[in-house]
């Protein structure tokens, strides 16, 4: 994504581009935050835009003493990459006071899946294919289901042990890989510490809610979990007890727990709630009466209302997902996404929309 912006930024013509790859061996005498300064400054241009691009910054020691020191000087526009285990979004704060912009980088979305992989079949055939594969780009040069399971697998494995049990010393491993399998198995749905830690007793995890707490807040920092909260839409107010736990991508799931318990109408849930988040809007889940609303999507001045199911052919299943729409009584959108196969209709005020035109911005 450096490189990538980095040729962006070339094309345009201009500017100075100071990229420096600290994974690379060649760089490694700039591990060290005064080499690192000194060869900022030897490379800099006078009259041009100075644009410093550091790849892997958290390879050099010290490195914020560095960047605090330029970004002081008034001189770079300065855009850095690292691991998550180093670079969390707490730790830029303190890295940084808050002078920072974080990027947020999802995996592909449909329509990133879609132009990856050109025509080489037909939509509904392309989403079946995301909806078990996911977005995590690097699987997809993997020729076999294996090897790309296996990559998957991988980064999960990553995520916990690098990210996780290393960075803050966590002391129960396995109670943090159940959690997660736990969450996974259960995307979607509301839960809270105290529930989550009573599930894992019972399945012969030795643990309590204080620690699943903490593990869950590592999950999220880690970006591999998004915690949704509740908001009552009748009393404009949100809601404390539980939340709703979302995976960062489906393609973990599947590596991890195969096509065990496989629920695909909390699946599409997780993408639509992905994809609301890659448009940039603030998600909750709406609560009215007894009944939920699956997303109370804002942004700006925009709002609208979503259910997500994955098959309303039924009669009777059509007008469950409605029913929360219904008792809605402002004047905001109201979207029911569904795999219909169809083009959008509309039902008593509700626009009905196939979720591969509404994840490729076809509504």
């Amino acid at each position: 994504m450096l490189e990538m912006l980095c040729n962006e930024i070339s094309a345009e013509g201009n500017s100075n581009i100071i990229y420096i790859d600290l994974s690379d061996l060649e760089n490694e005498c700039l591990c060290e935050y005064h080499e690192l300064n000194d060869f900022v400054k030897a490379h800099t241009v006078d009259g041009r835009s100075n644009v410093l691009m550091i790849d892997e910054v958290q390879e050099c020691k010290g490195f914020e003493r560095t960047i605090n020191s330029l970004y002081n000087s008034g001189s770079y526009d300065i855009y850095l990459t690292g691991s998550n285990a180093f670079l969390l979004s707490s730790d830029l704060a303190t890295l940084f006071t808050g002078r920072q912009i974080e990027i947020p980088i999802y995996p592909f979305s449909f329509s990133e899946f879609c132009q990856y992989h050109g025509s080489e079949a037909g939509r509904e055939e392309l989403f079946d294919r995301y909806v078990v594969e996911g977005g995590l780009s690097g699987s997809y040069v993997y020729r076999t289901e294996r090897d790309r399971i296996g990559y998957v697998r991988e980064i999960f494995e990553t995520i916990l042990t690098r990210d996780l049990v290393q960075k803050f010393h966590l002391t129960e491993p396995m109670v943090l890989r159940c959690l997660a399998e736990y969450l996974m198995d259960n995307i979607a749905n509301l839960t809270n510490p105290n529930k989550t830690s009573l599930q894992l007793v019972q399945n012969k995890v030795a643990t309590n809610h204080i620690t699943a707490a903490n593990y869950m807040e590592h999950l999220k920092r880690a970006f591999l979990f998004y915690p949704v909260k509740r908001y009552d839409i009748r009393g404009k107010k949100y809601l404390e007890t539980n939340a709703k736990y979302y995976l960062s991508d489906l393609g973990f799931r599947y590596a991890v727990l195969g096509r065990r318990n496989m629920d695909w109408g909390r699946a599409l849930e997780n993408i639509v709630f992905l994809e609301l988040l890659r448009r940039g809007y603030d998600v909750h889940v709406g609560k009215i009466n007894d009944l939920e609303v699956d997303f109370v999507a804002t942004r700006a001045g925009e709002k609208f209302y979503v259910q997500v199911c994955d098959d309303i052919a039924a009669q009777e299943t059509l007008l469950r997902e409605l029913r929360p729409l219904a008792k809605i009584r402002d004047a905001y959108p109201r979207l029911l996404i569904a795999r219909t196969r169809h083009s959008e209709y509309d039902y008593e005020g509700v626009r009905i929309l196939n979720i591969s035109n509404w994840l490729k911005g076809e509504e």
